[in-house]
């Protein structure tokens, strides 16, 4: 009996982990920022954004390596795309969210240019004619450069905009600051596994087909800890943390998730996932244009409503595609 209510408990304890562990993360990550004088948007696209991305990488590892493709090409594009419509709509309805100049022209782009880079990797009939679509273990390093170029980009941010927070007081000692950064971390990778498994569980039940369970419930899953950290941050006014998470949780994923993900095993690519890297670039690009619309450099609570909105749209197409 115990052992077939399990999963439910988990899924329920899960989102209890998931929201103390997304505290203590941001938490942890803005007394850094402050004690070594770097930007809590560089904390975001870094600590923030590999901690939260955590999830999406383990579960793509082993989906790989059980041969589950669209499990784990299809959590990426899902997660990418619940970052940007769920999470930043969640986010922005909570508080509206300022947008700084080098987010708007240089980690938005960024994060387009990865969906971009996903694509032409993953079509190889398509763009060379081949016999099968595969993102192999050379595509994968490519992408593991384009990420070590990403973490450059973010070391000269701190370069030249470490000191803008130089004259705010630590939250909190150093030590006790990194301490909180990993149990926040340990919390979101238990959290978000307990309410996946529990998803998938239930999910298994009605019969679903594994690219829906990869686009949806694990992709939905996997962005939990994403979600509930960049809602913390918005409450907390913490505007650069959130919007760095998502931003930098979408590079993560495609240039360090799916790189790592693939060059452990090369994954198999359906070519009917084209249409949601489509919509996935459609999305990213709705970021860049919101903060031209209204408030300039800011997602406003109508904008972030209209977000929740296209993916509720989203969510139904793929019920009705299967």
């Amino acid at each position: 009996m115990f052992q077939a209510i399990l999963p439910y408990l988990l899924f329920a304890l899960g989102f209890v982990v998931l929201i103390k562990g997304a505290d203590m993360l941001v938490d942890g990550a803005s007394a850094i920022a402050r004690k070594l004088r770097i930007p809590s948007l560089v904390i975001g696209l870094t600590i923030v954004a590999f901690g939260t991305s955590a999830p999406e990488l383990l579960v793509n590892i082993v989906a790989g390596i059980n041969g589950s493709a669209d499990l784990a090409i299809g959590n990426v594009i899902g997660s990418n795309i619940s970052n940007i419509l769920l999470i930043l709509g969640v986010a922005g309805l909570i508080c509206p969210l300022r947008i700084g100049h080098g987010t708007v022209w240089k980690e938005v782009p960024f994060a387009l240019l990865a969906v971009g880079v996903m694509f032409v990797m993953a079509n190889d009939i398509m763009i060379e004619g081949g016999p099968t679509s595969v993102i192999s273990r050379s595509d994968g390093i490519v992408m593991l450069g384009f990420f070590a170029i990403f973490m450059y980009y973010t070391y000269g941010i701190s370069r030249v905009q470490g000191e803008e927070d130089a004259d705010k007081a630590p939250l909190m000692k150093t030590s006790k600051a990194l301490l909180f950064i990993f149990l926040g971390c340990l919390g979101l990778g238990f959290g978000s596994d307990w309410v996946v498994k529990g998803a998938i569980h239930v999910a298994t039940i009605f019969g679903l087909s594994e690219s829906l369970i990869g686009l949806t419930i694990v992709a939905i899953g996997t962005s939990l800890p994403e979600l509930v950290t960049a809602g913390v941050a918005a409450y907390k006014k913490q505007a650069d943390i959130a919007i760095g998470n998502v931003v930098g949780s979408n590079i993560f994923n495609i240039f360090f998730v799916l790189g790592i993900s693939s060059t452990v095993t090369p994954i198999a690519f359906s070519p009917a996932l084209n249409i949601d890297i489509a919509i996935c670039a459609v999305a990213t690009l709705l970021l860049m244009l919101a903060v031209f619309i209204g408030r300039k450099h800011e997602i406003e609570r109508w904008q972030s409503a209209i977000f929740l909105s296209f993916y509720v749209g989203y969510i139904v197409y793929l019920v009705m595609r299967g």
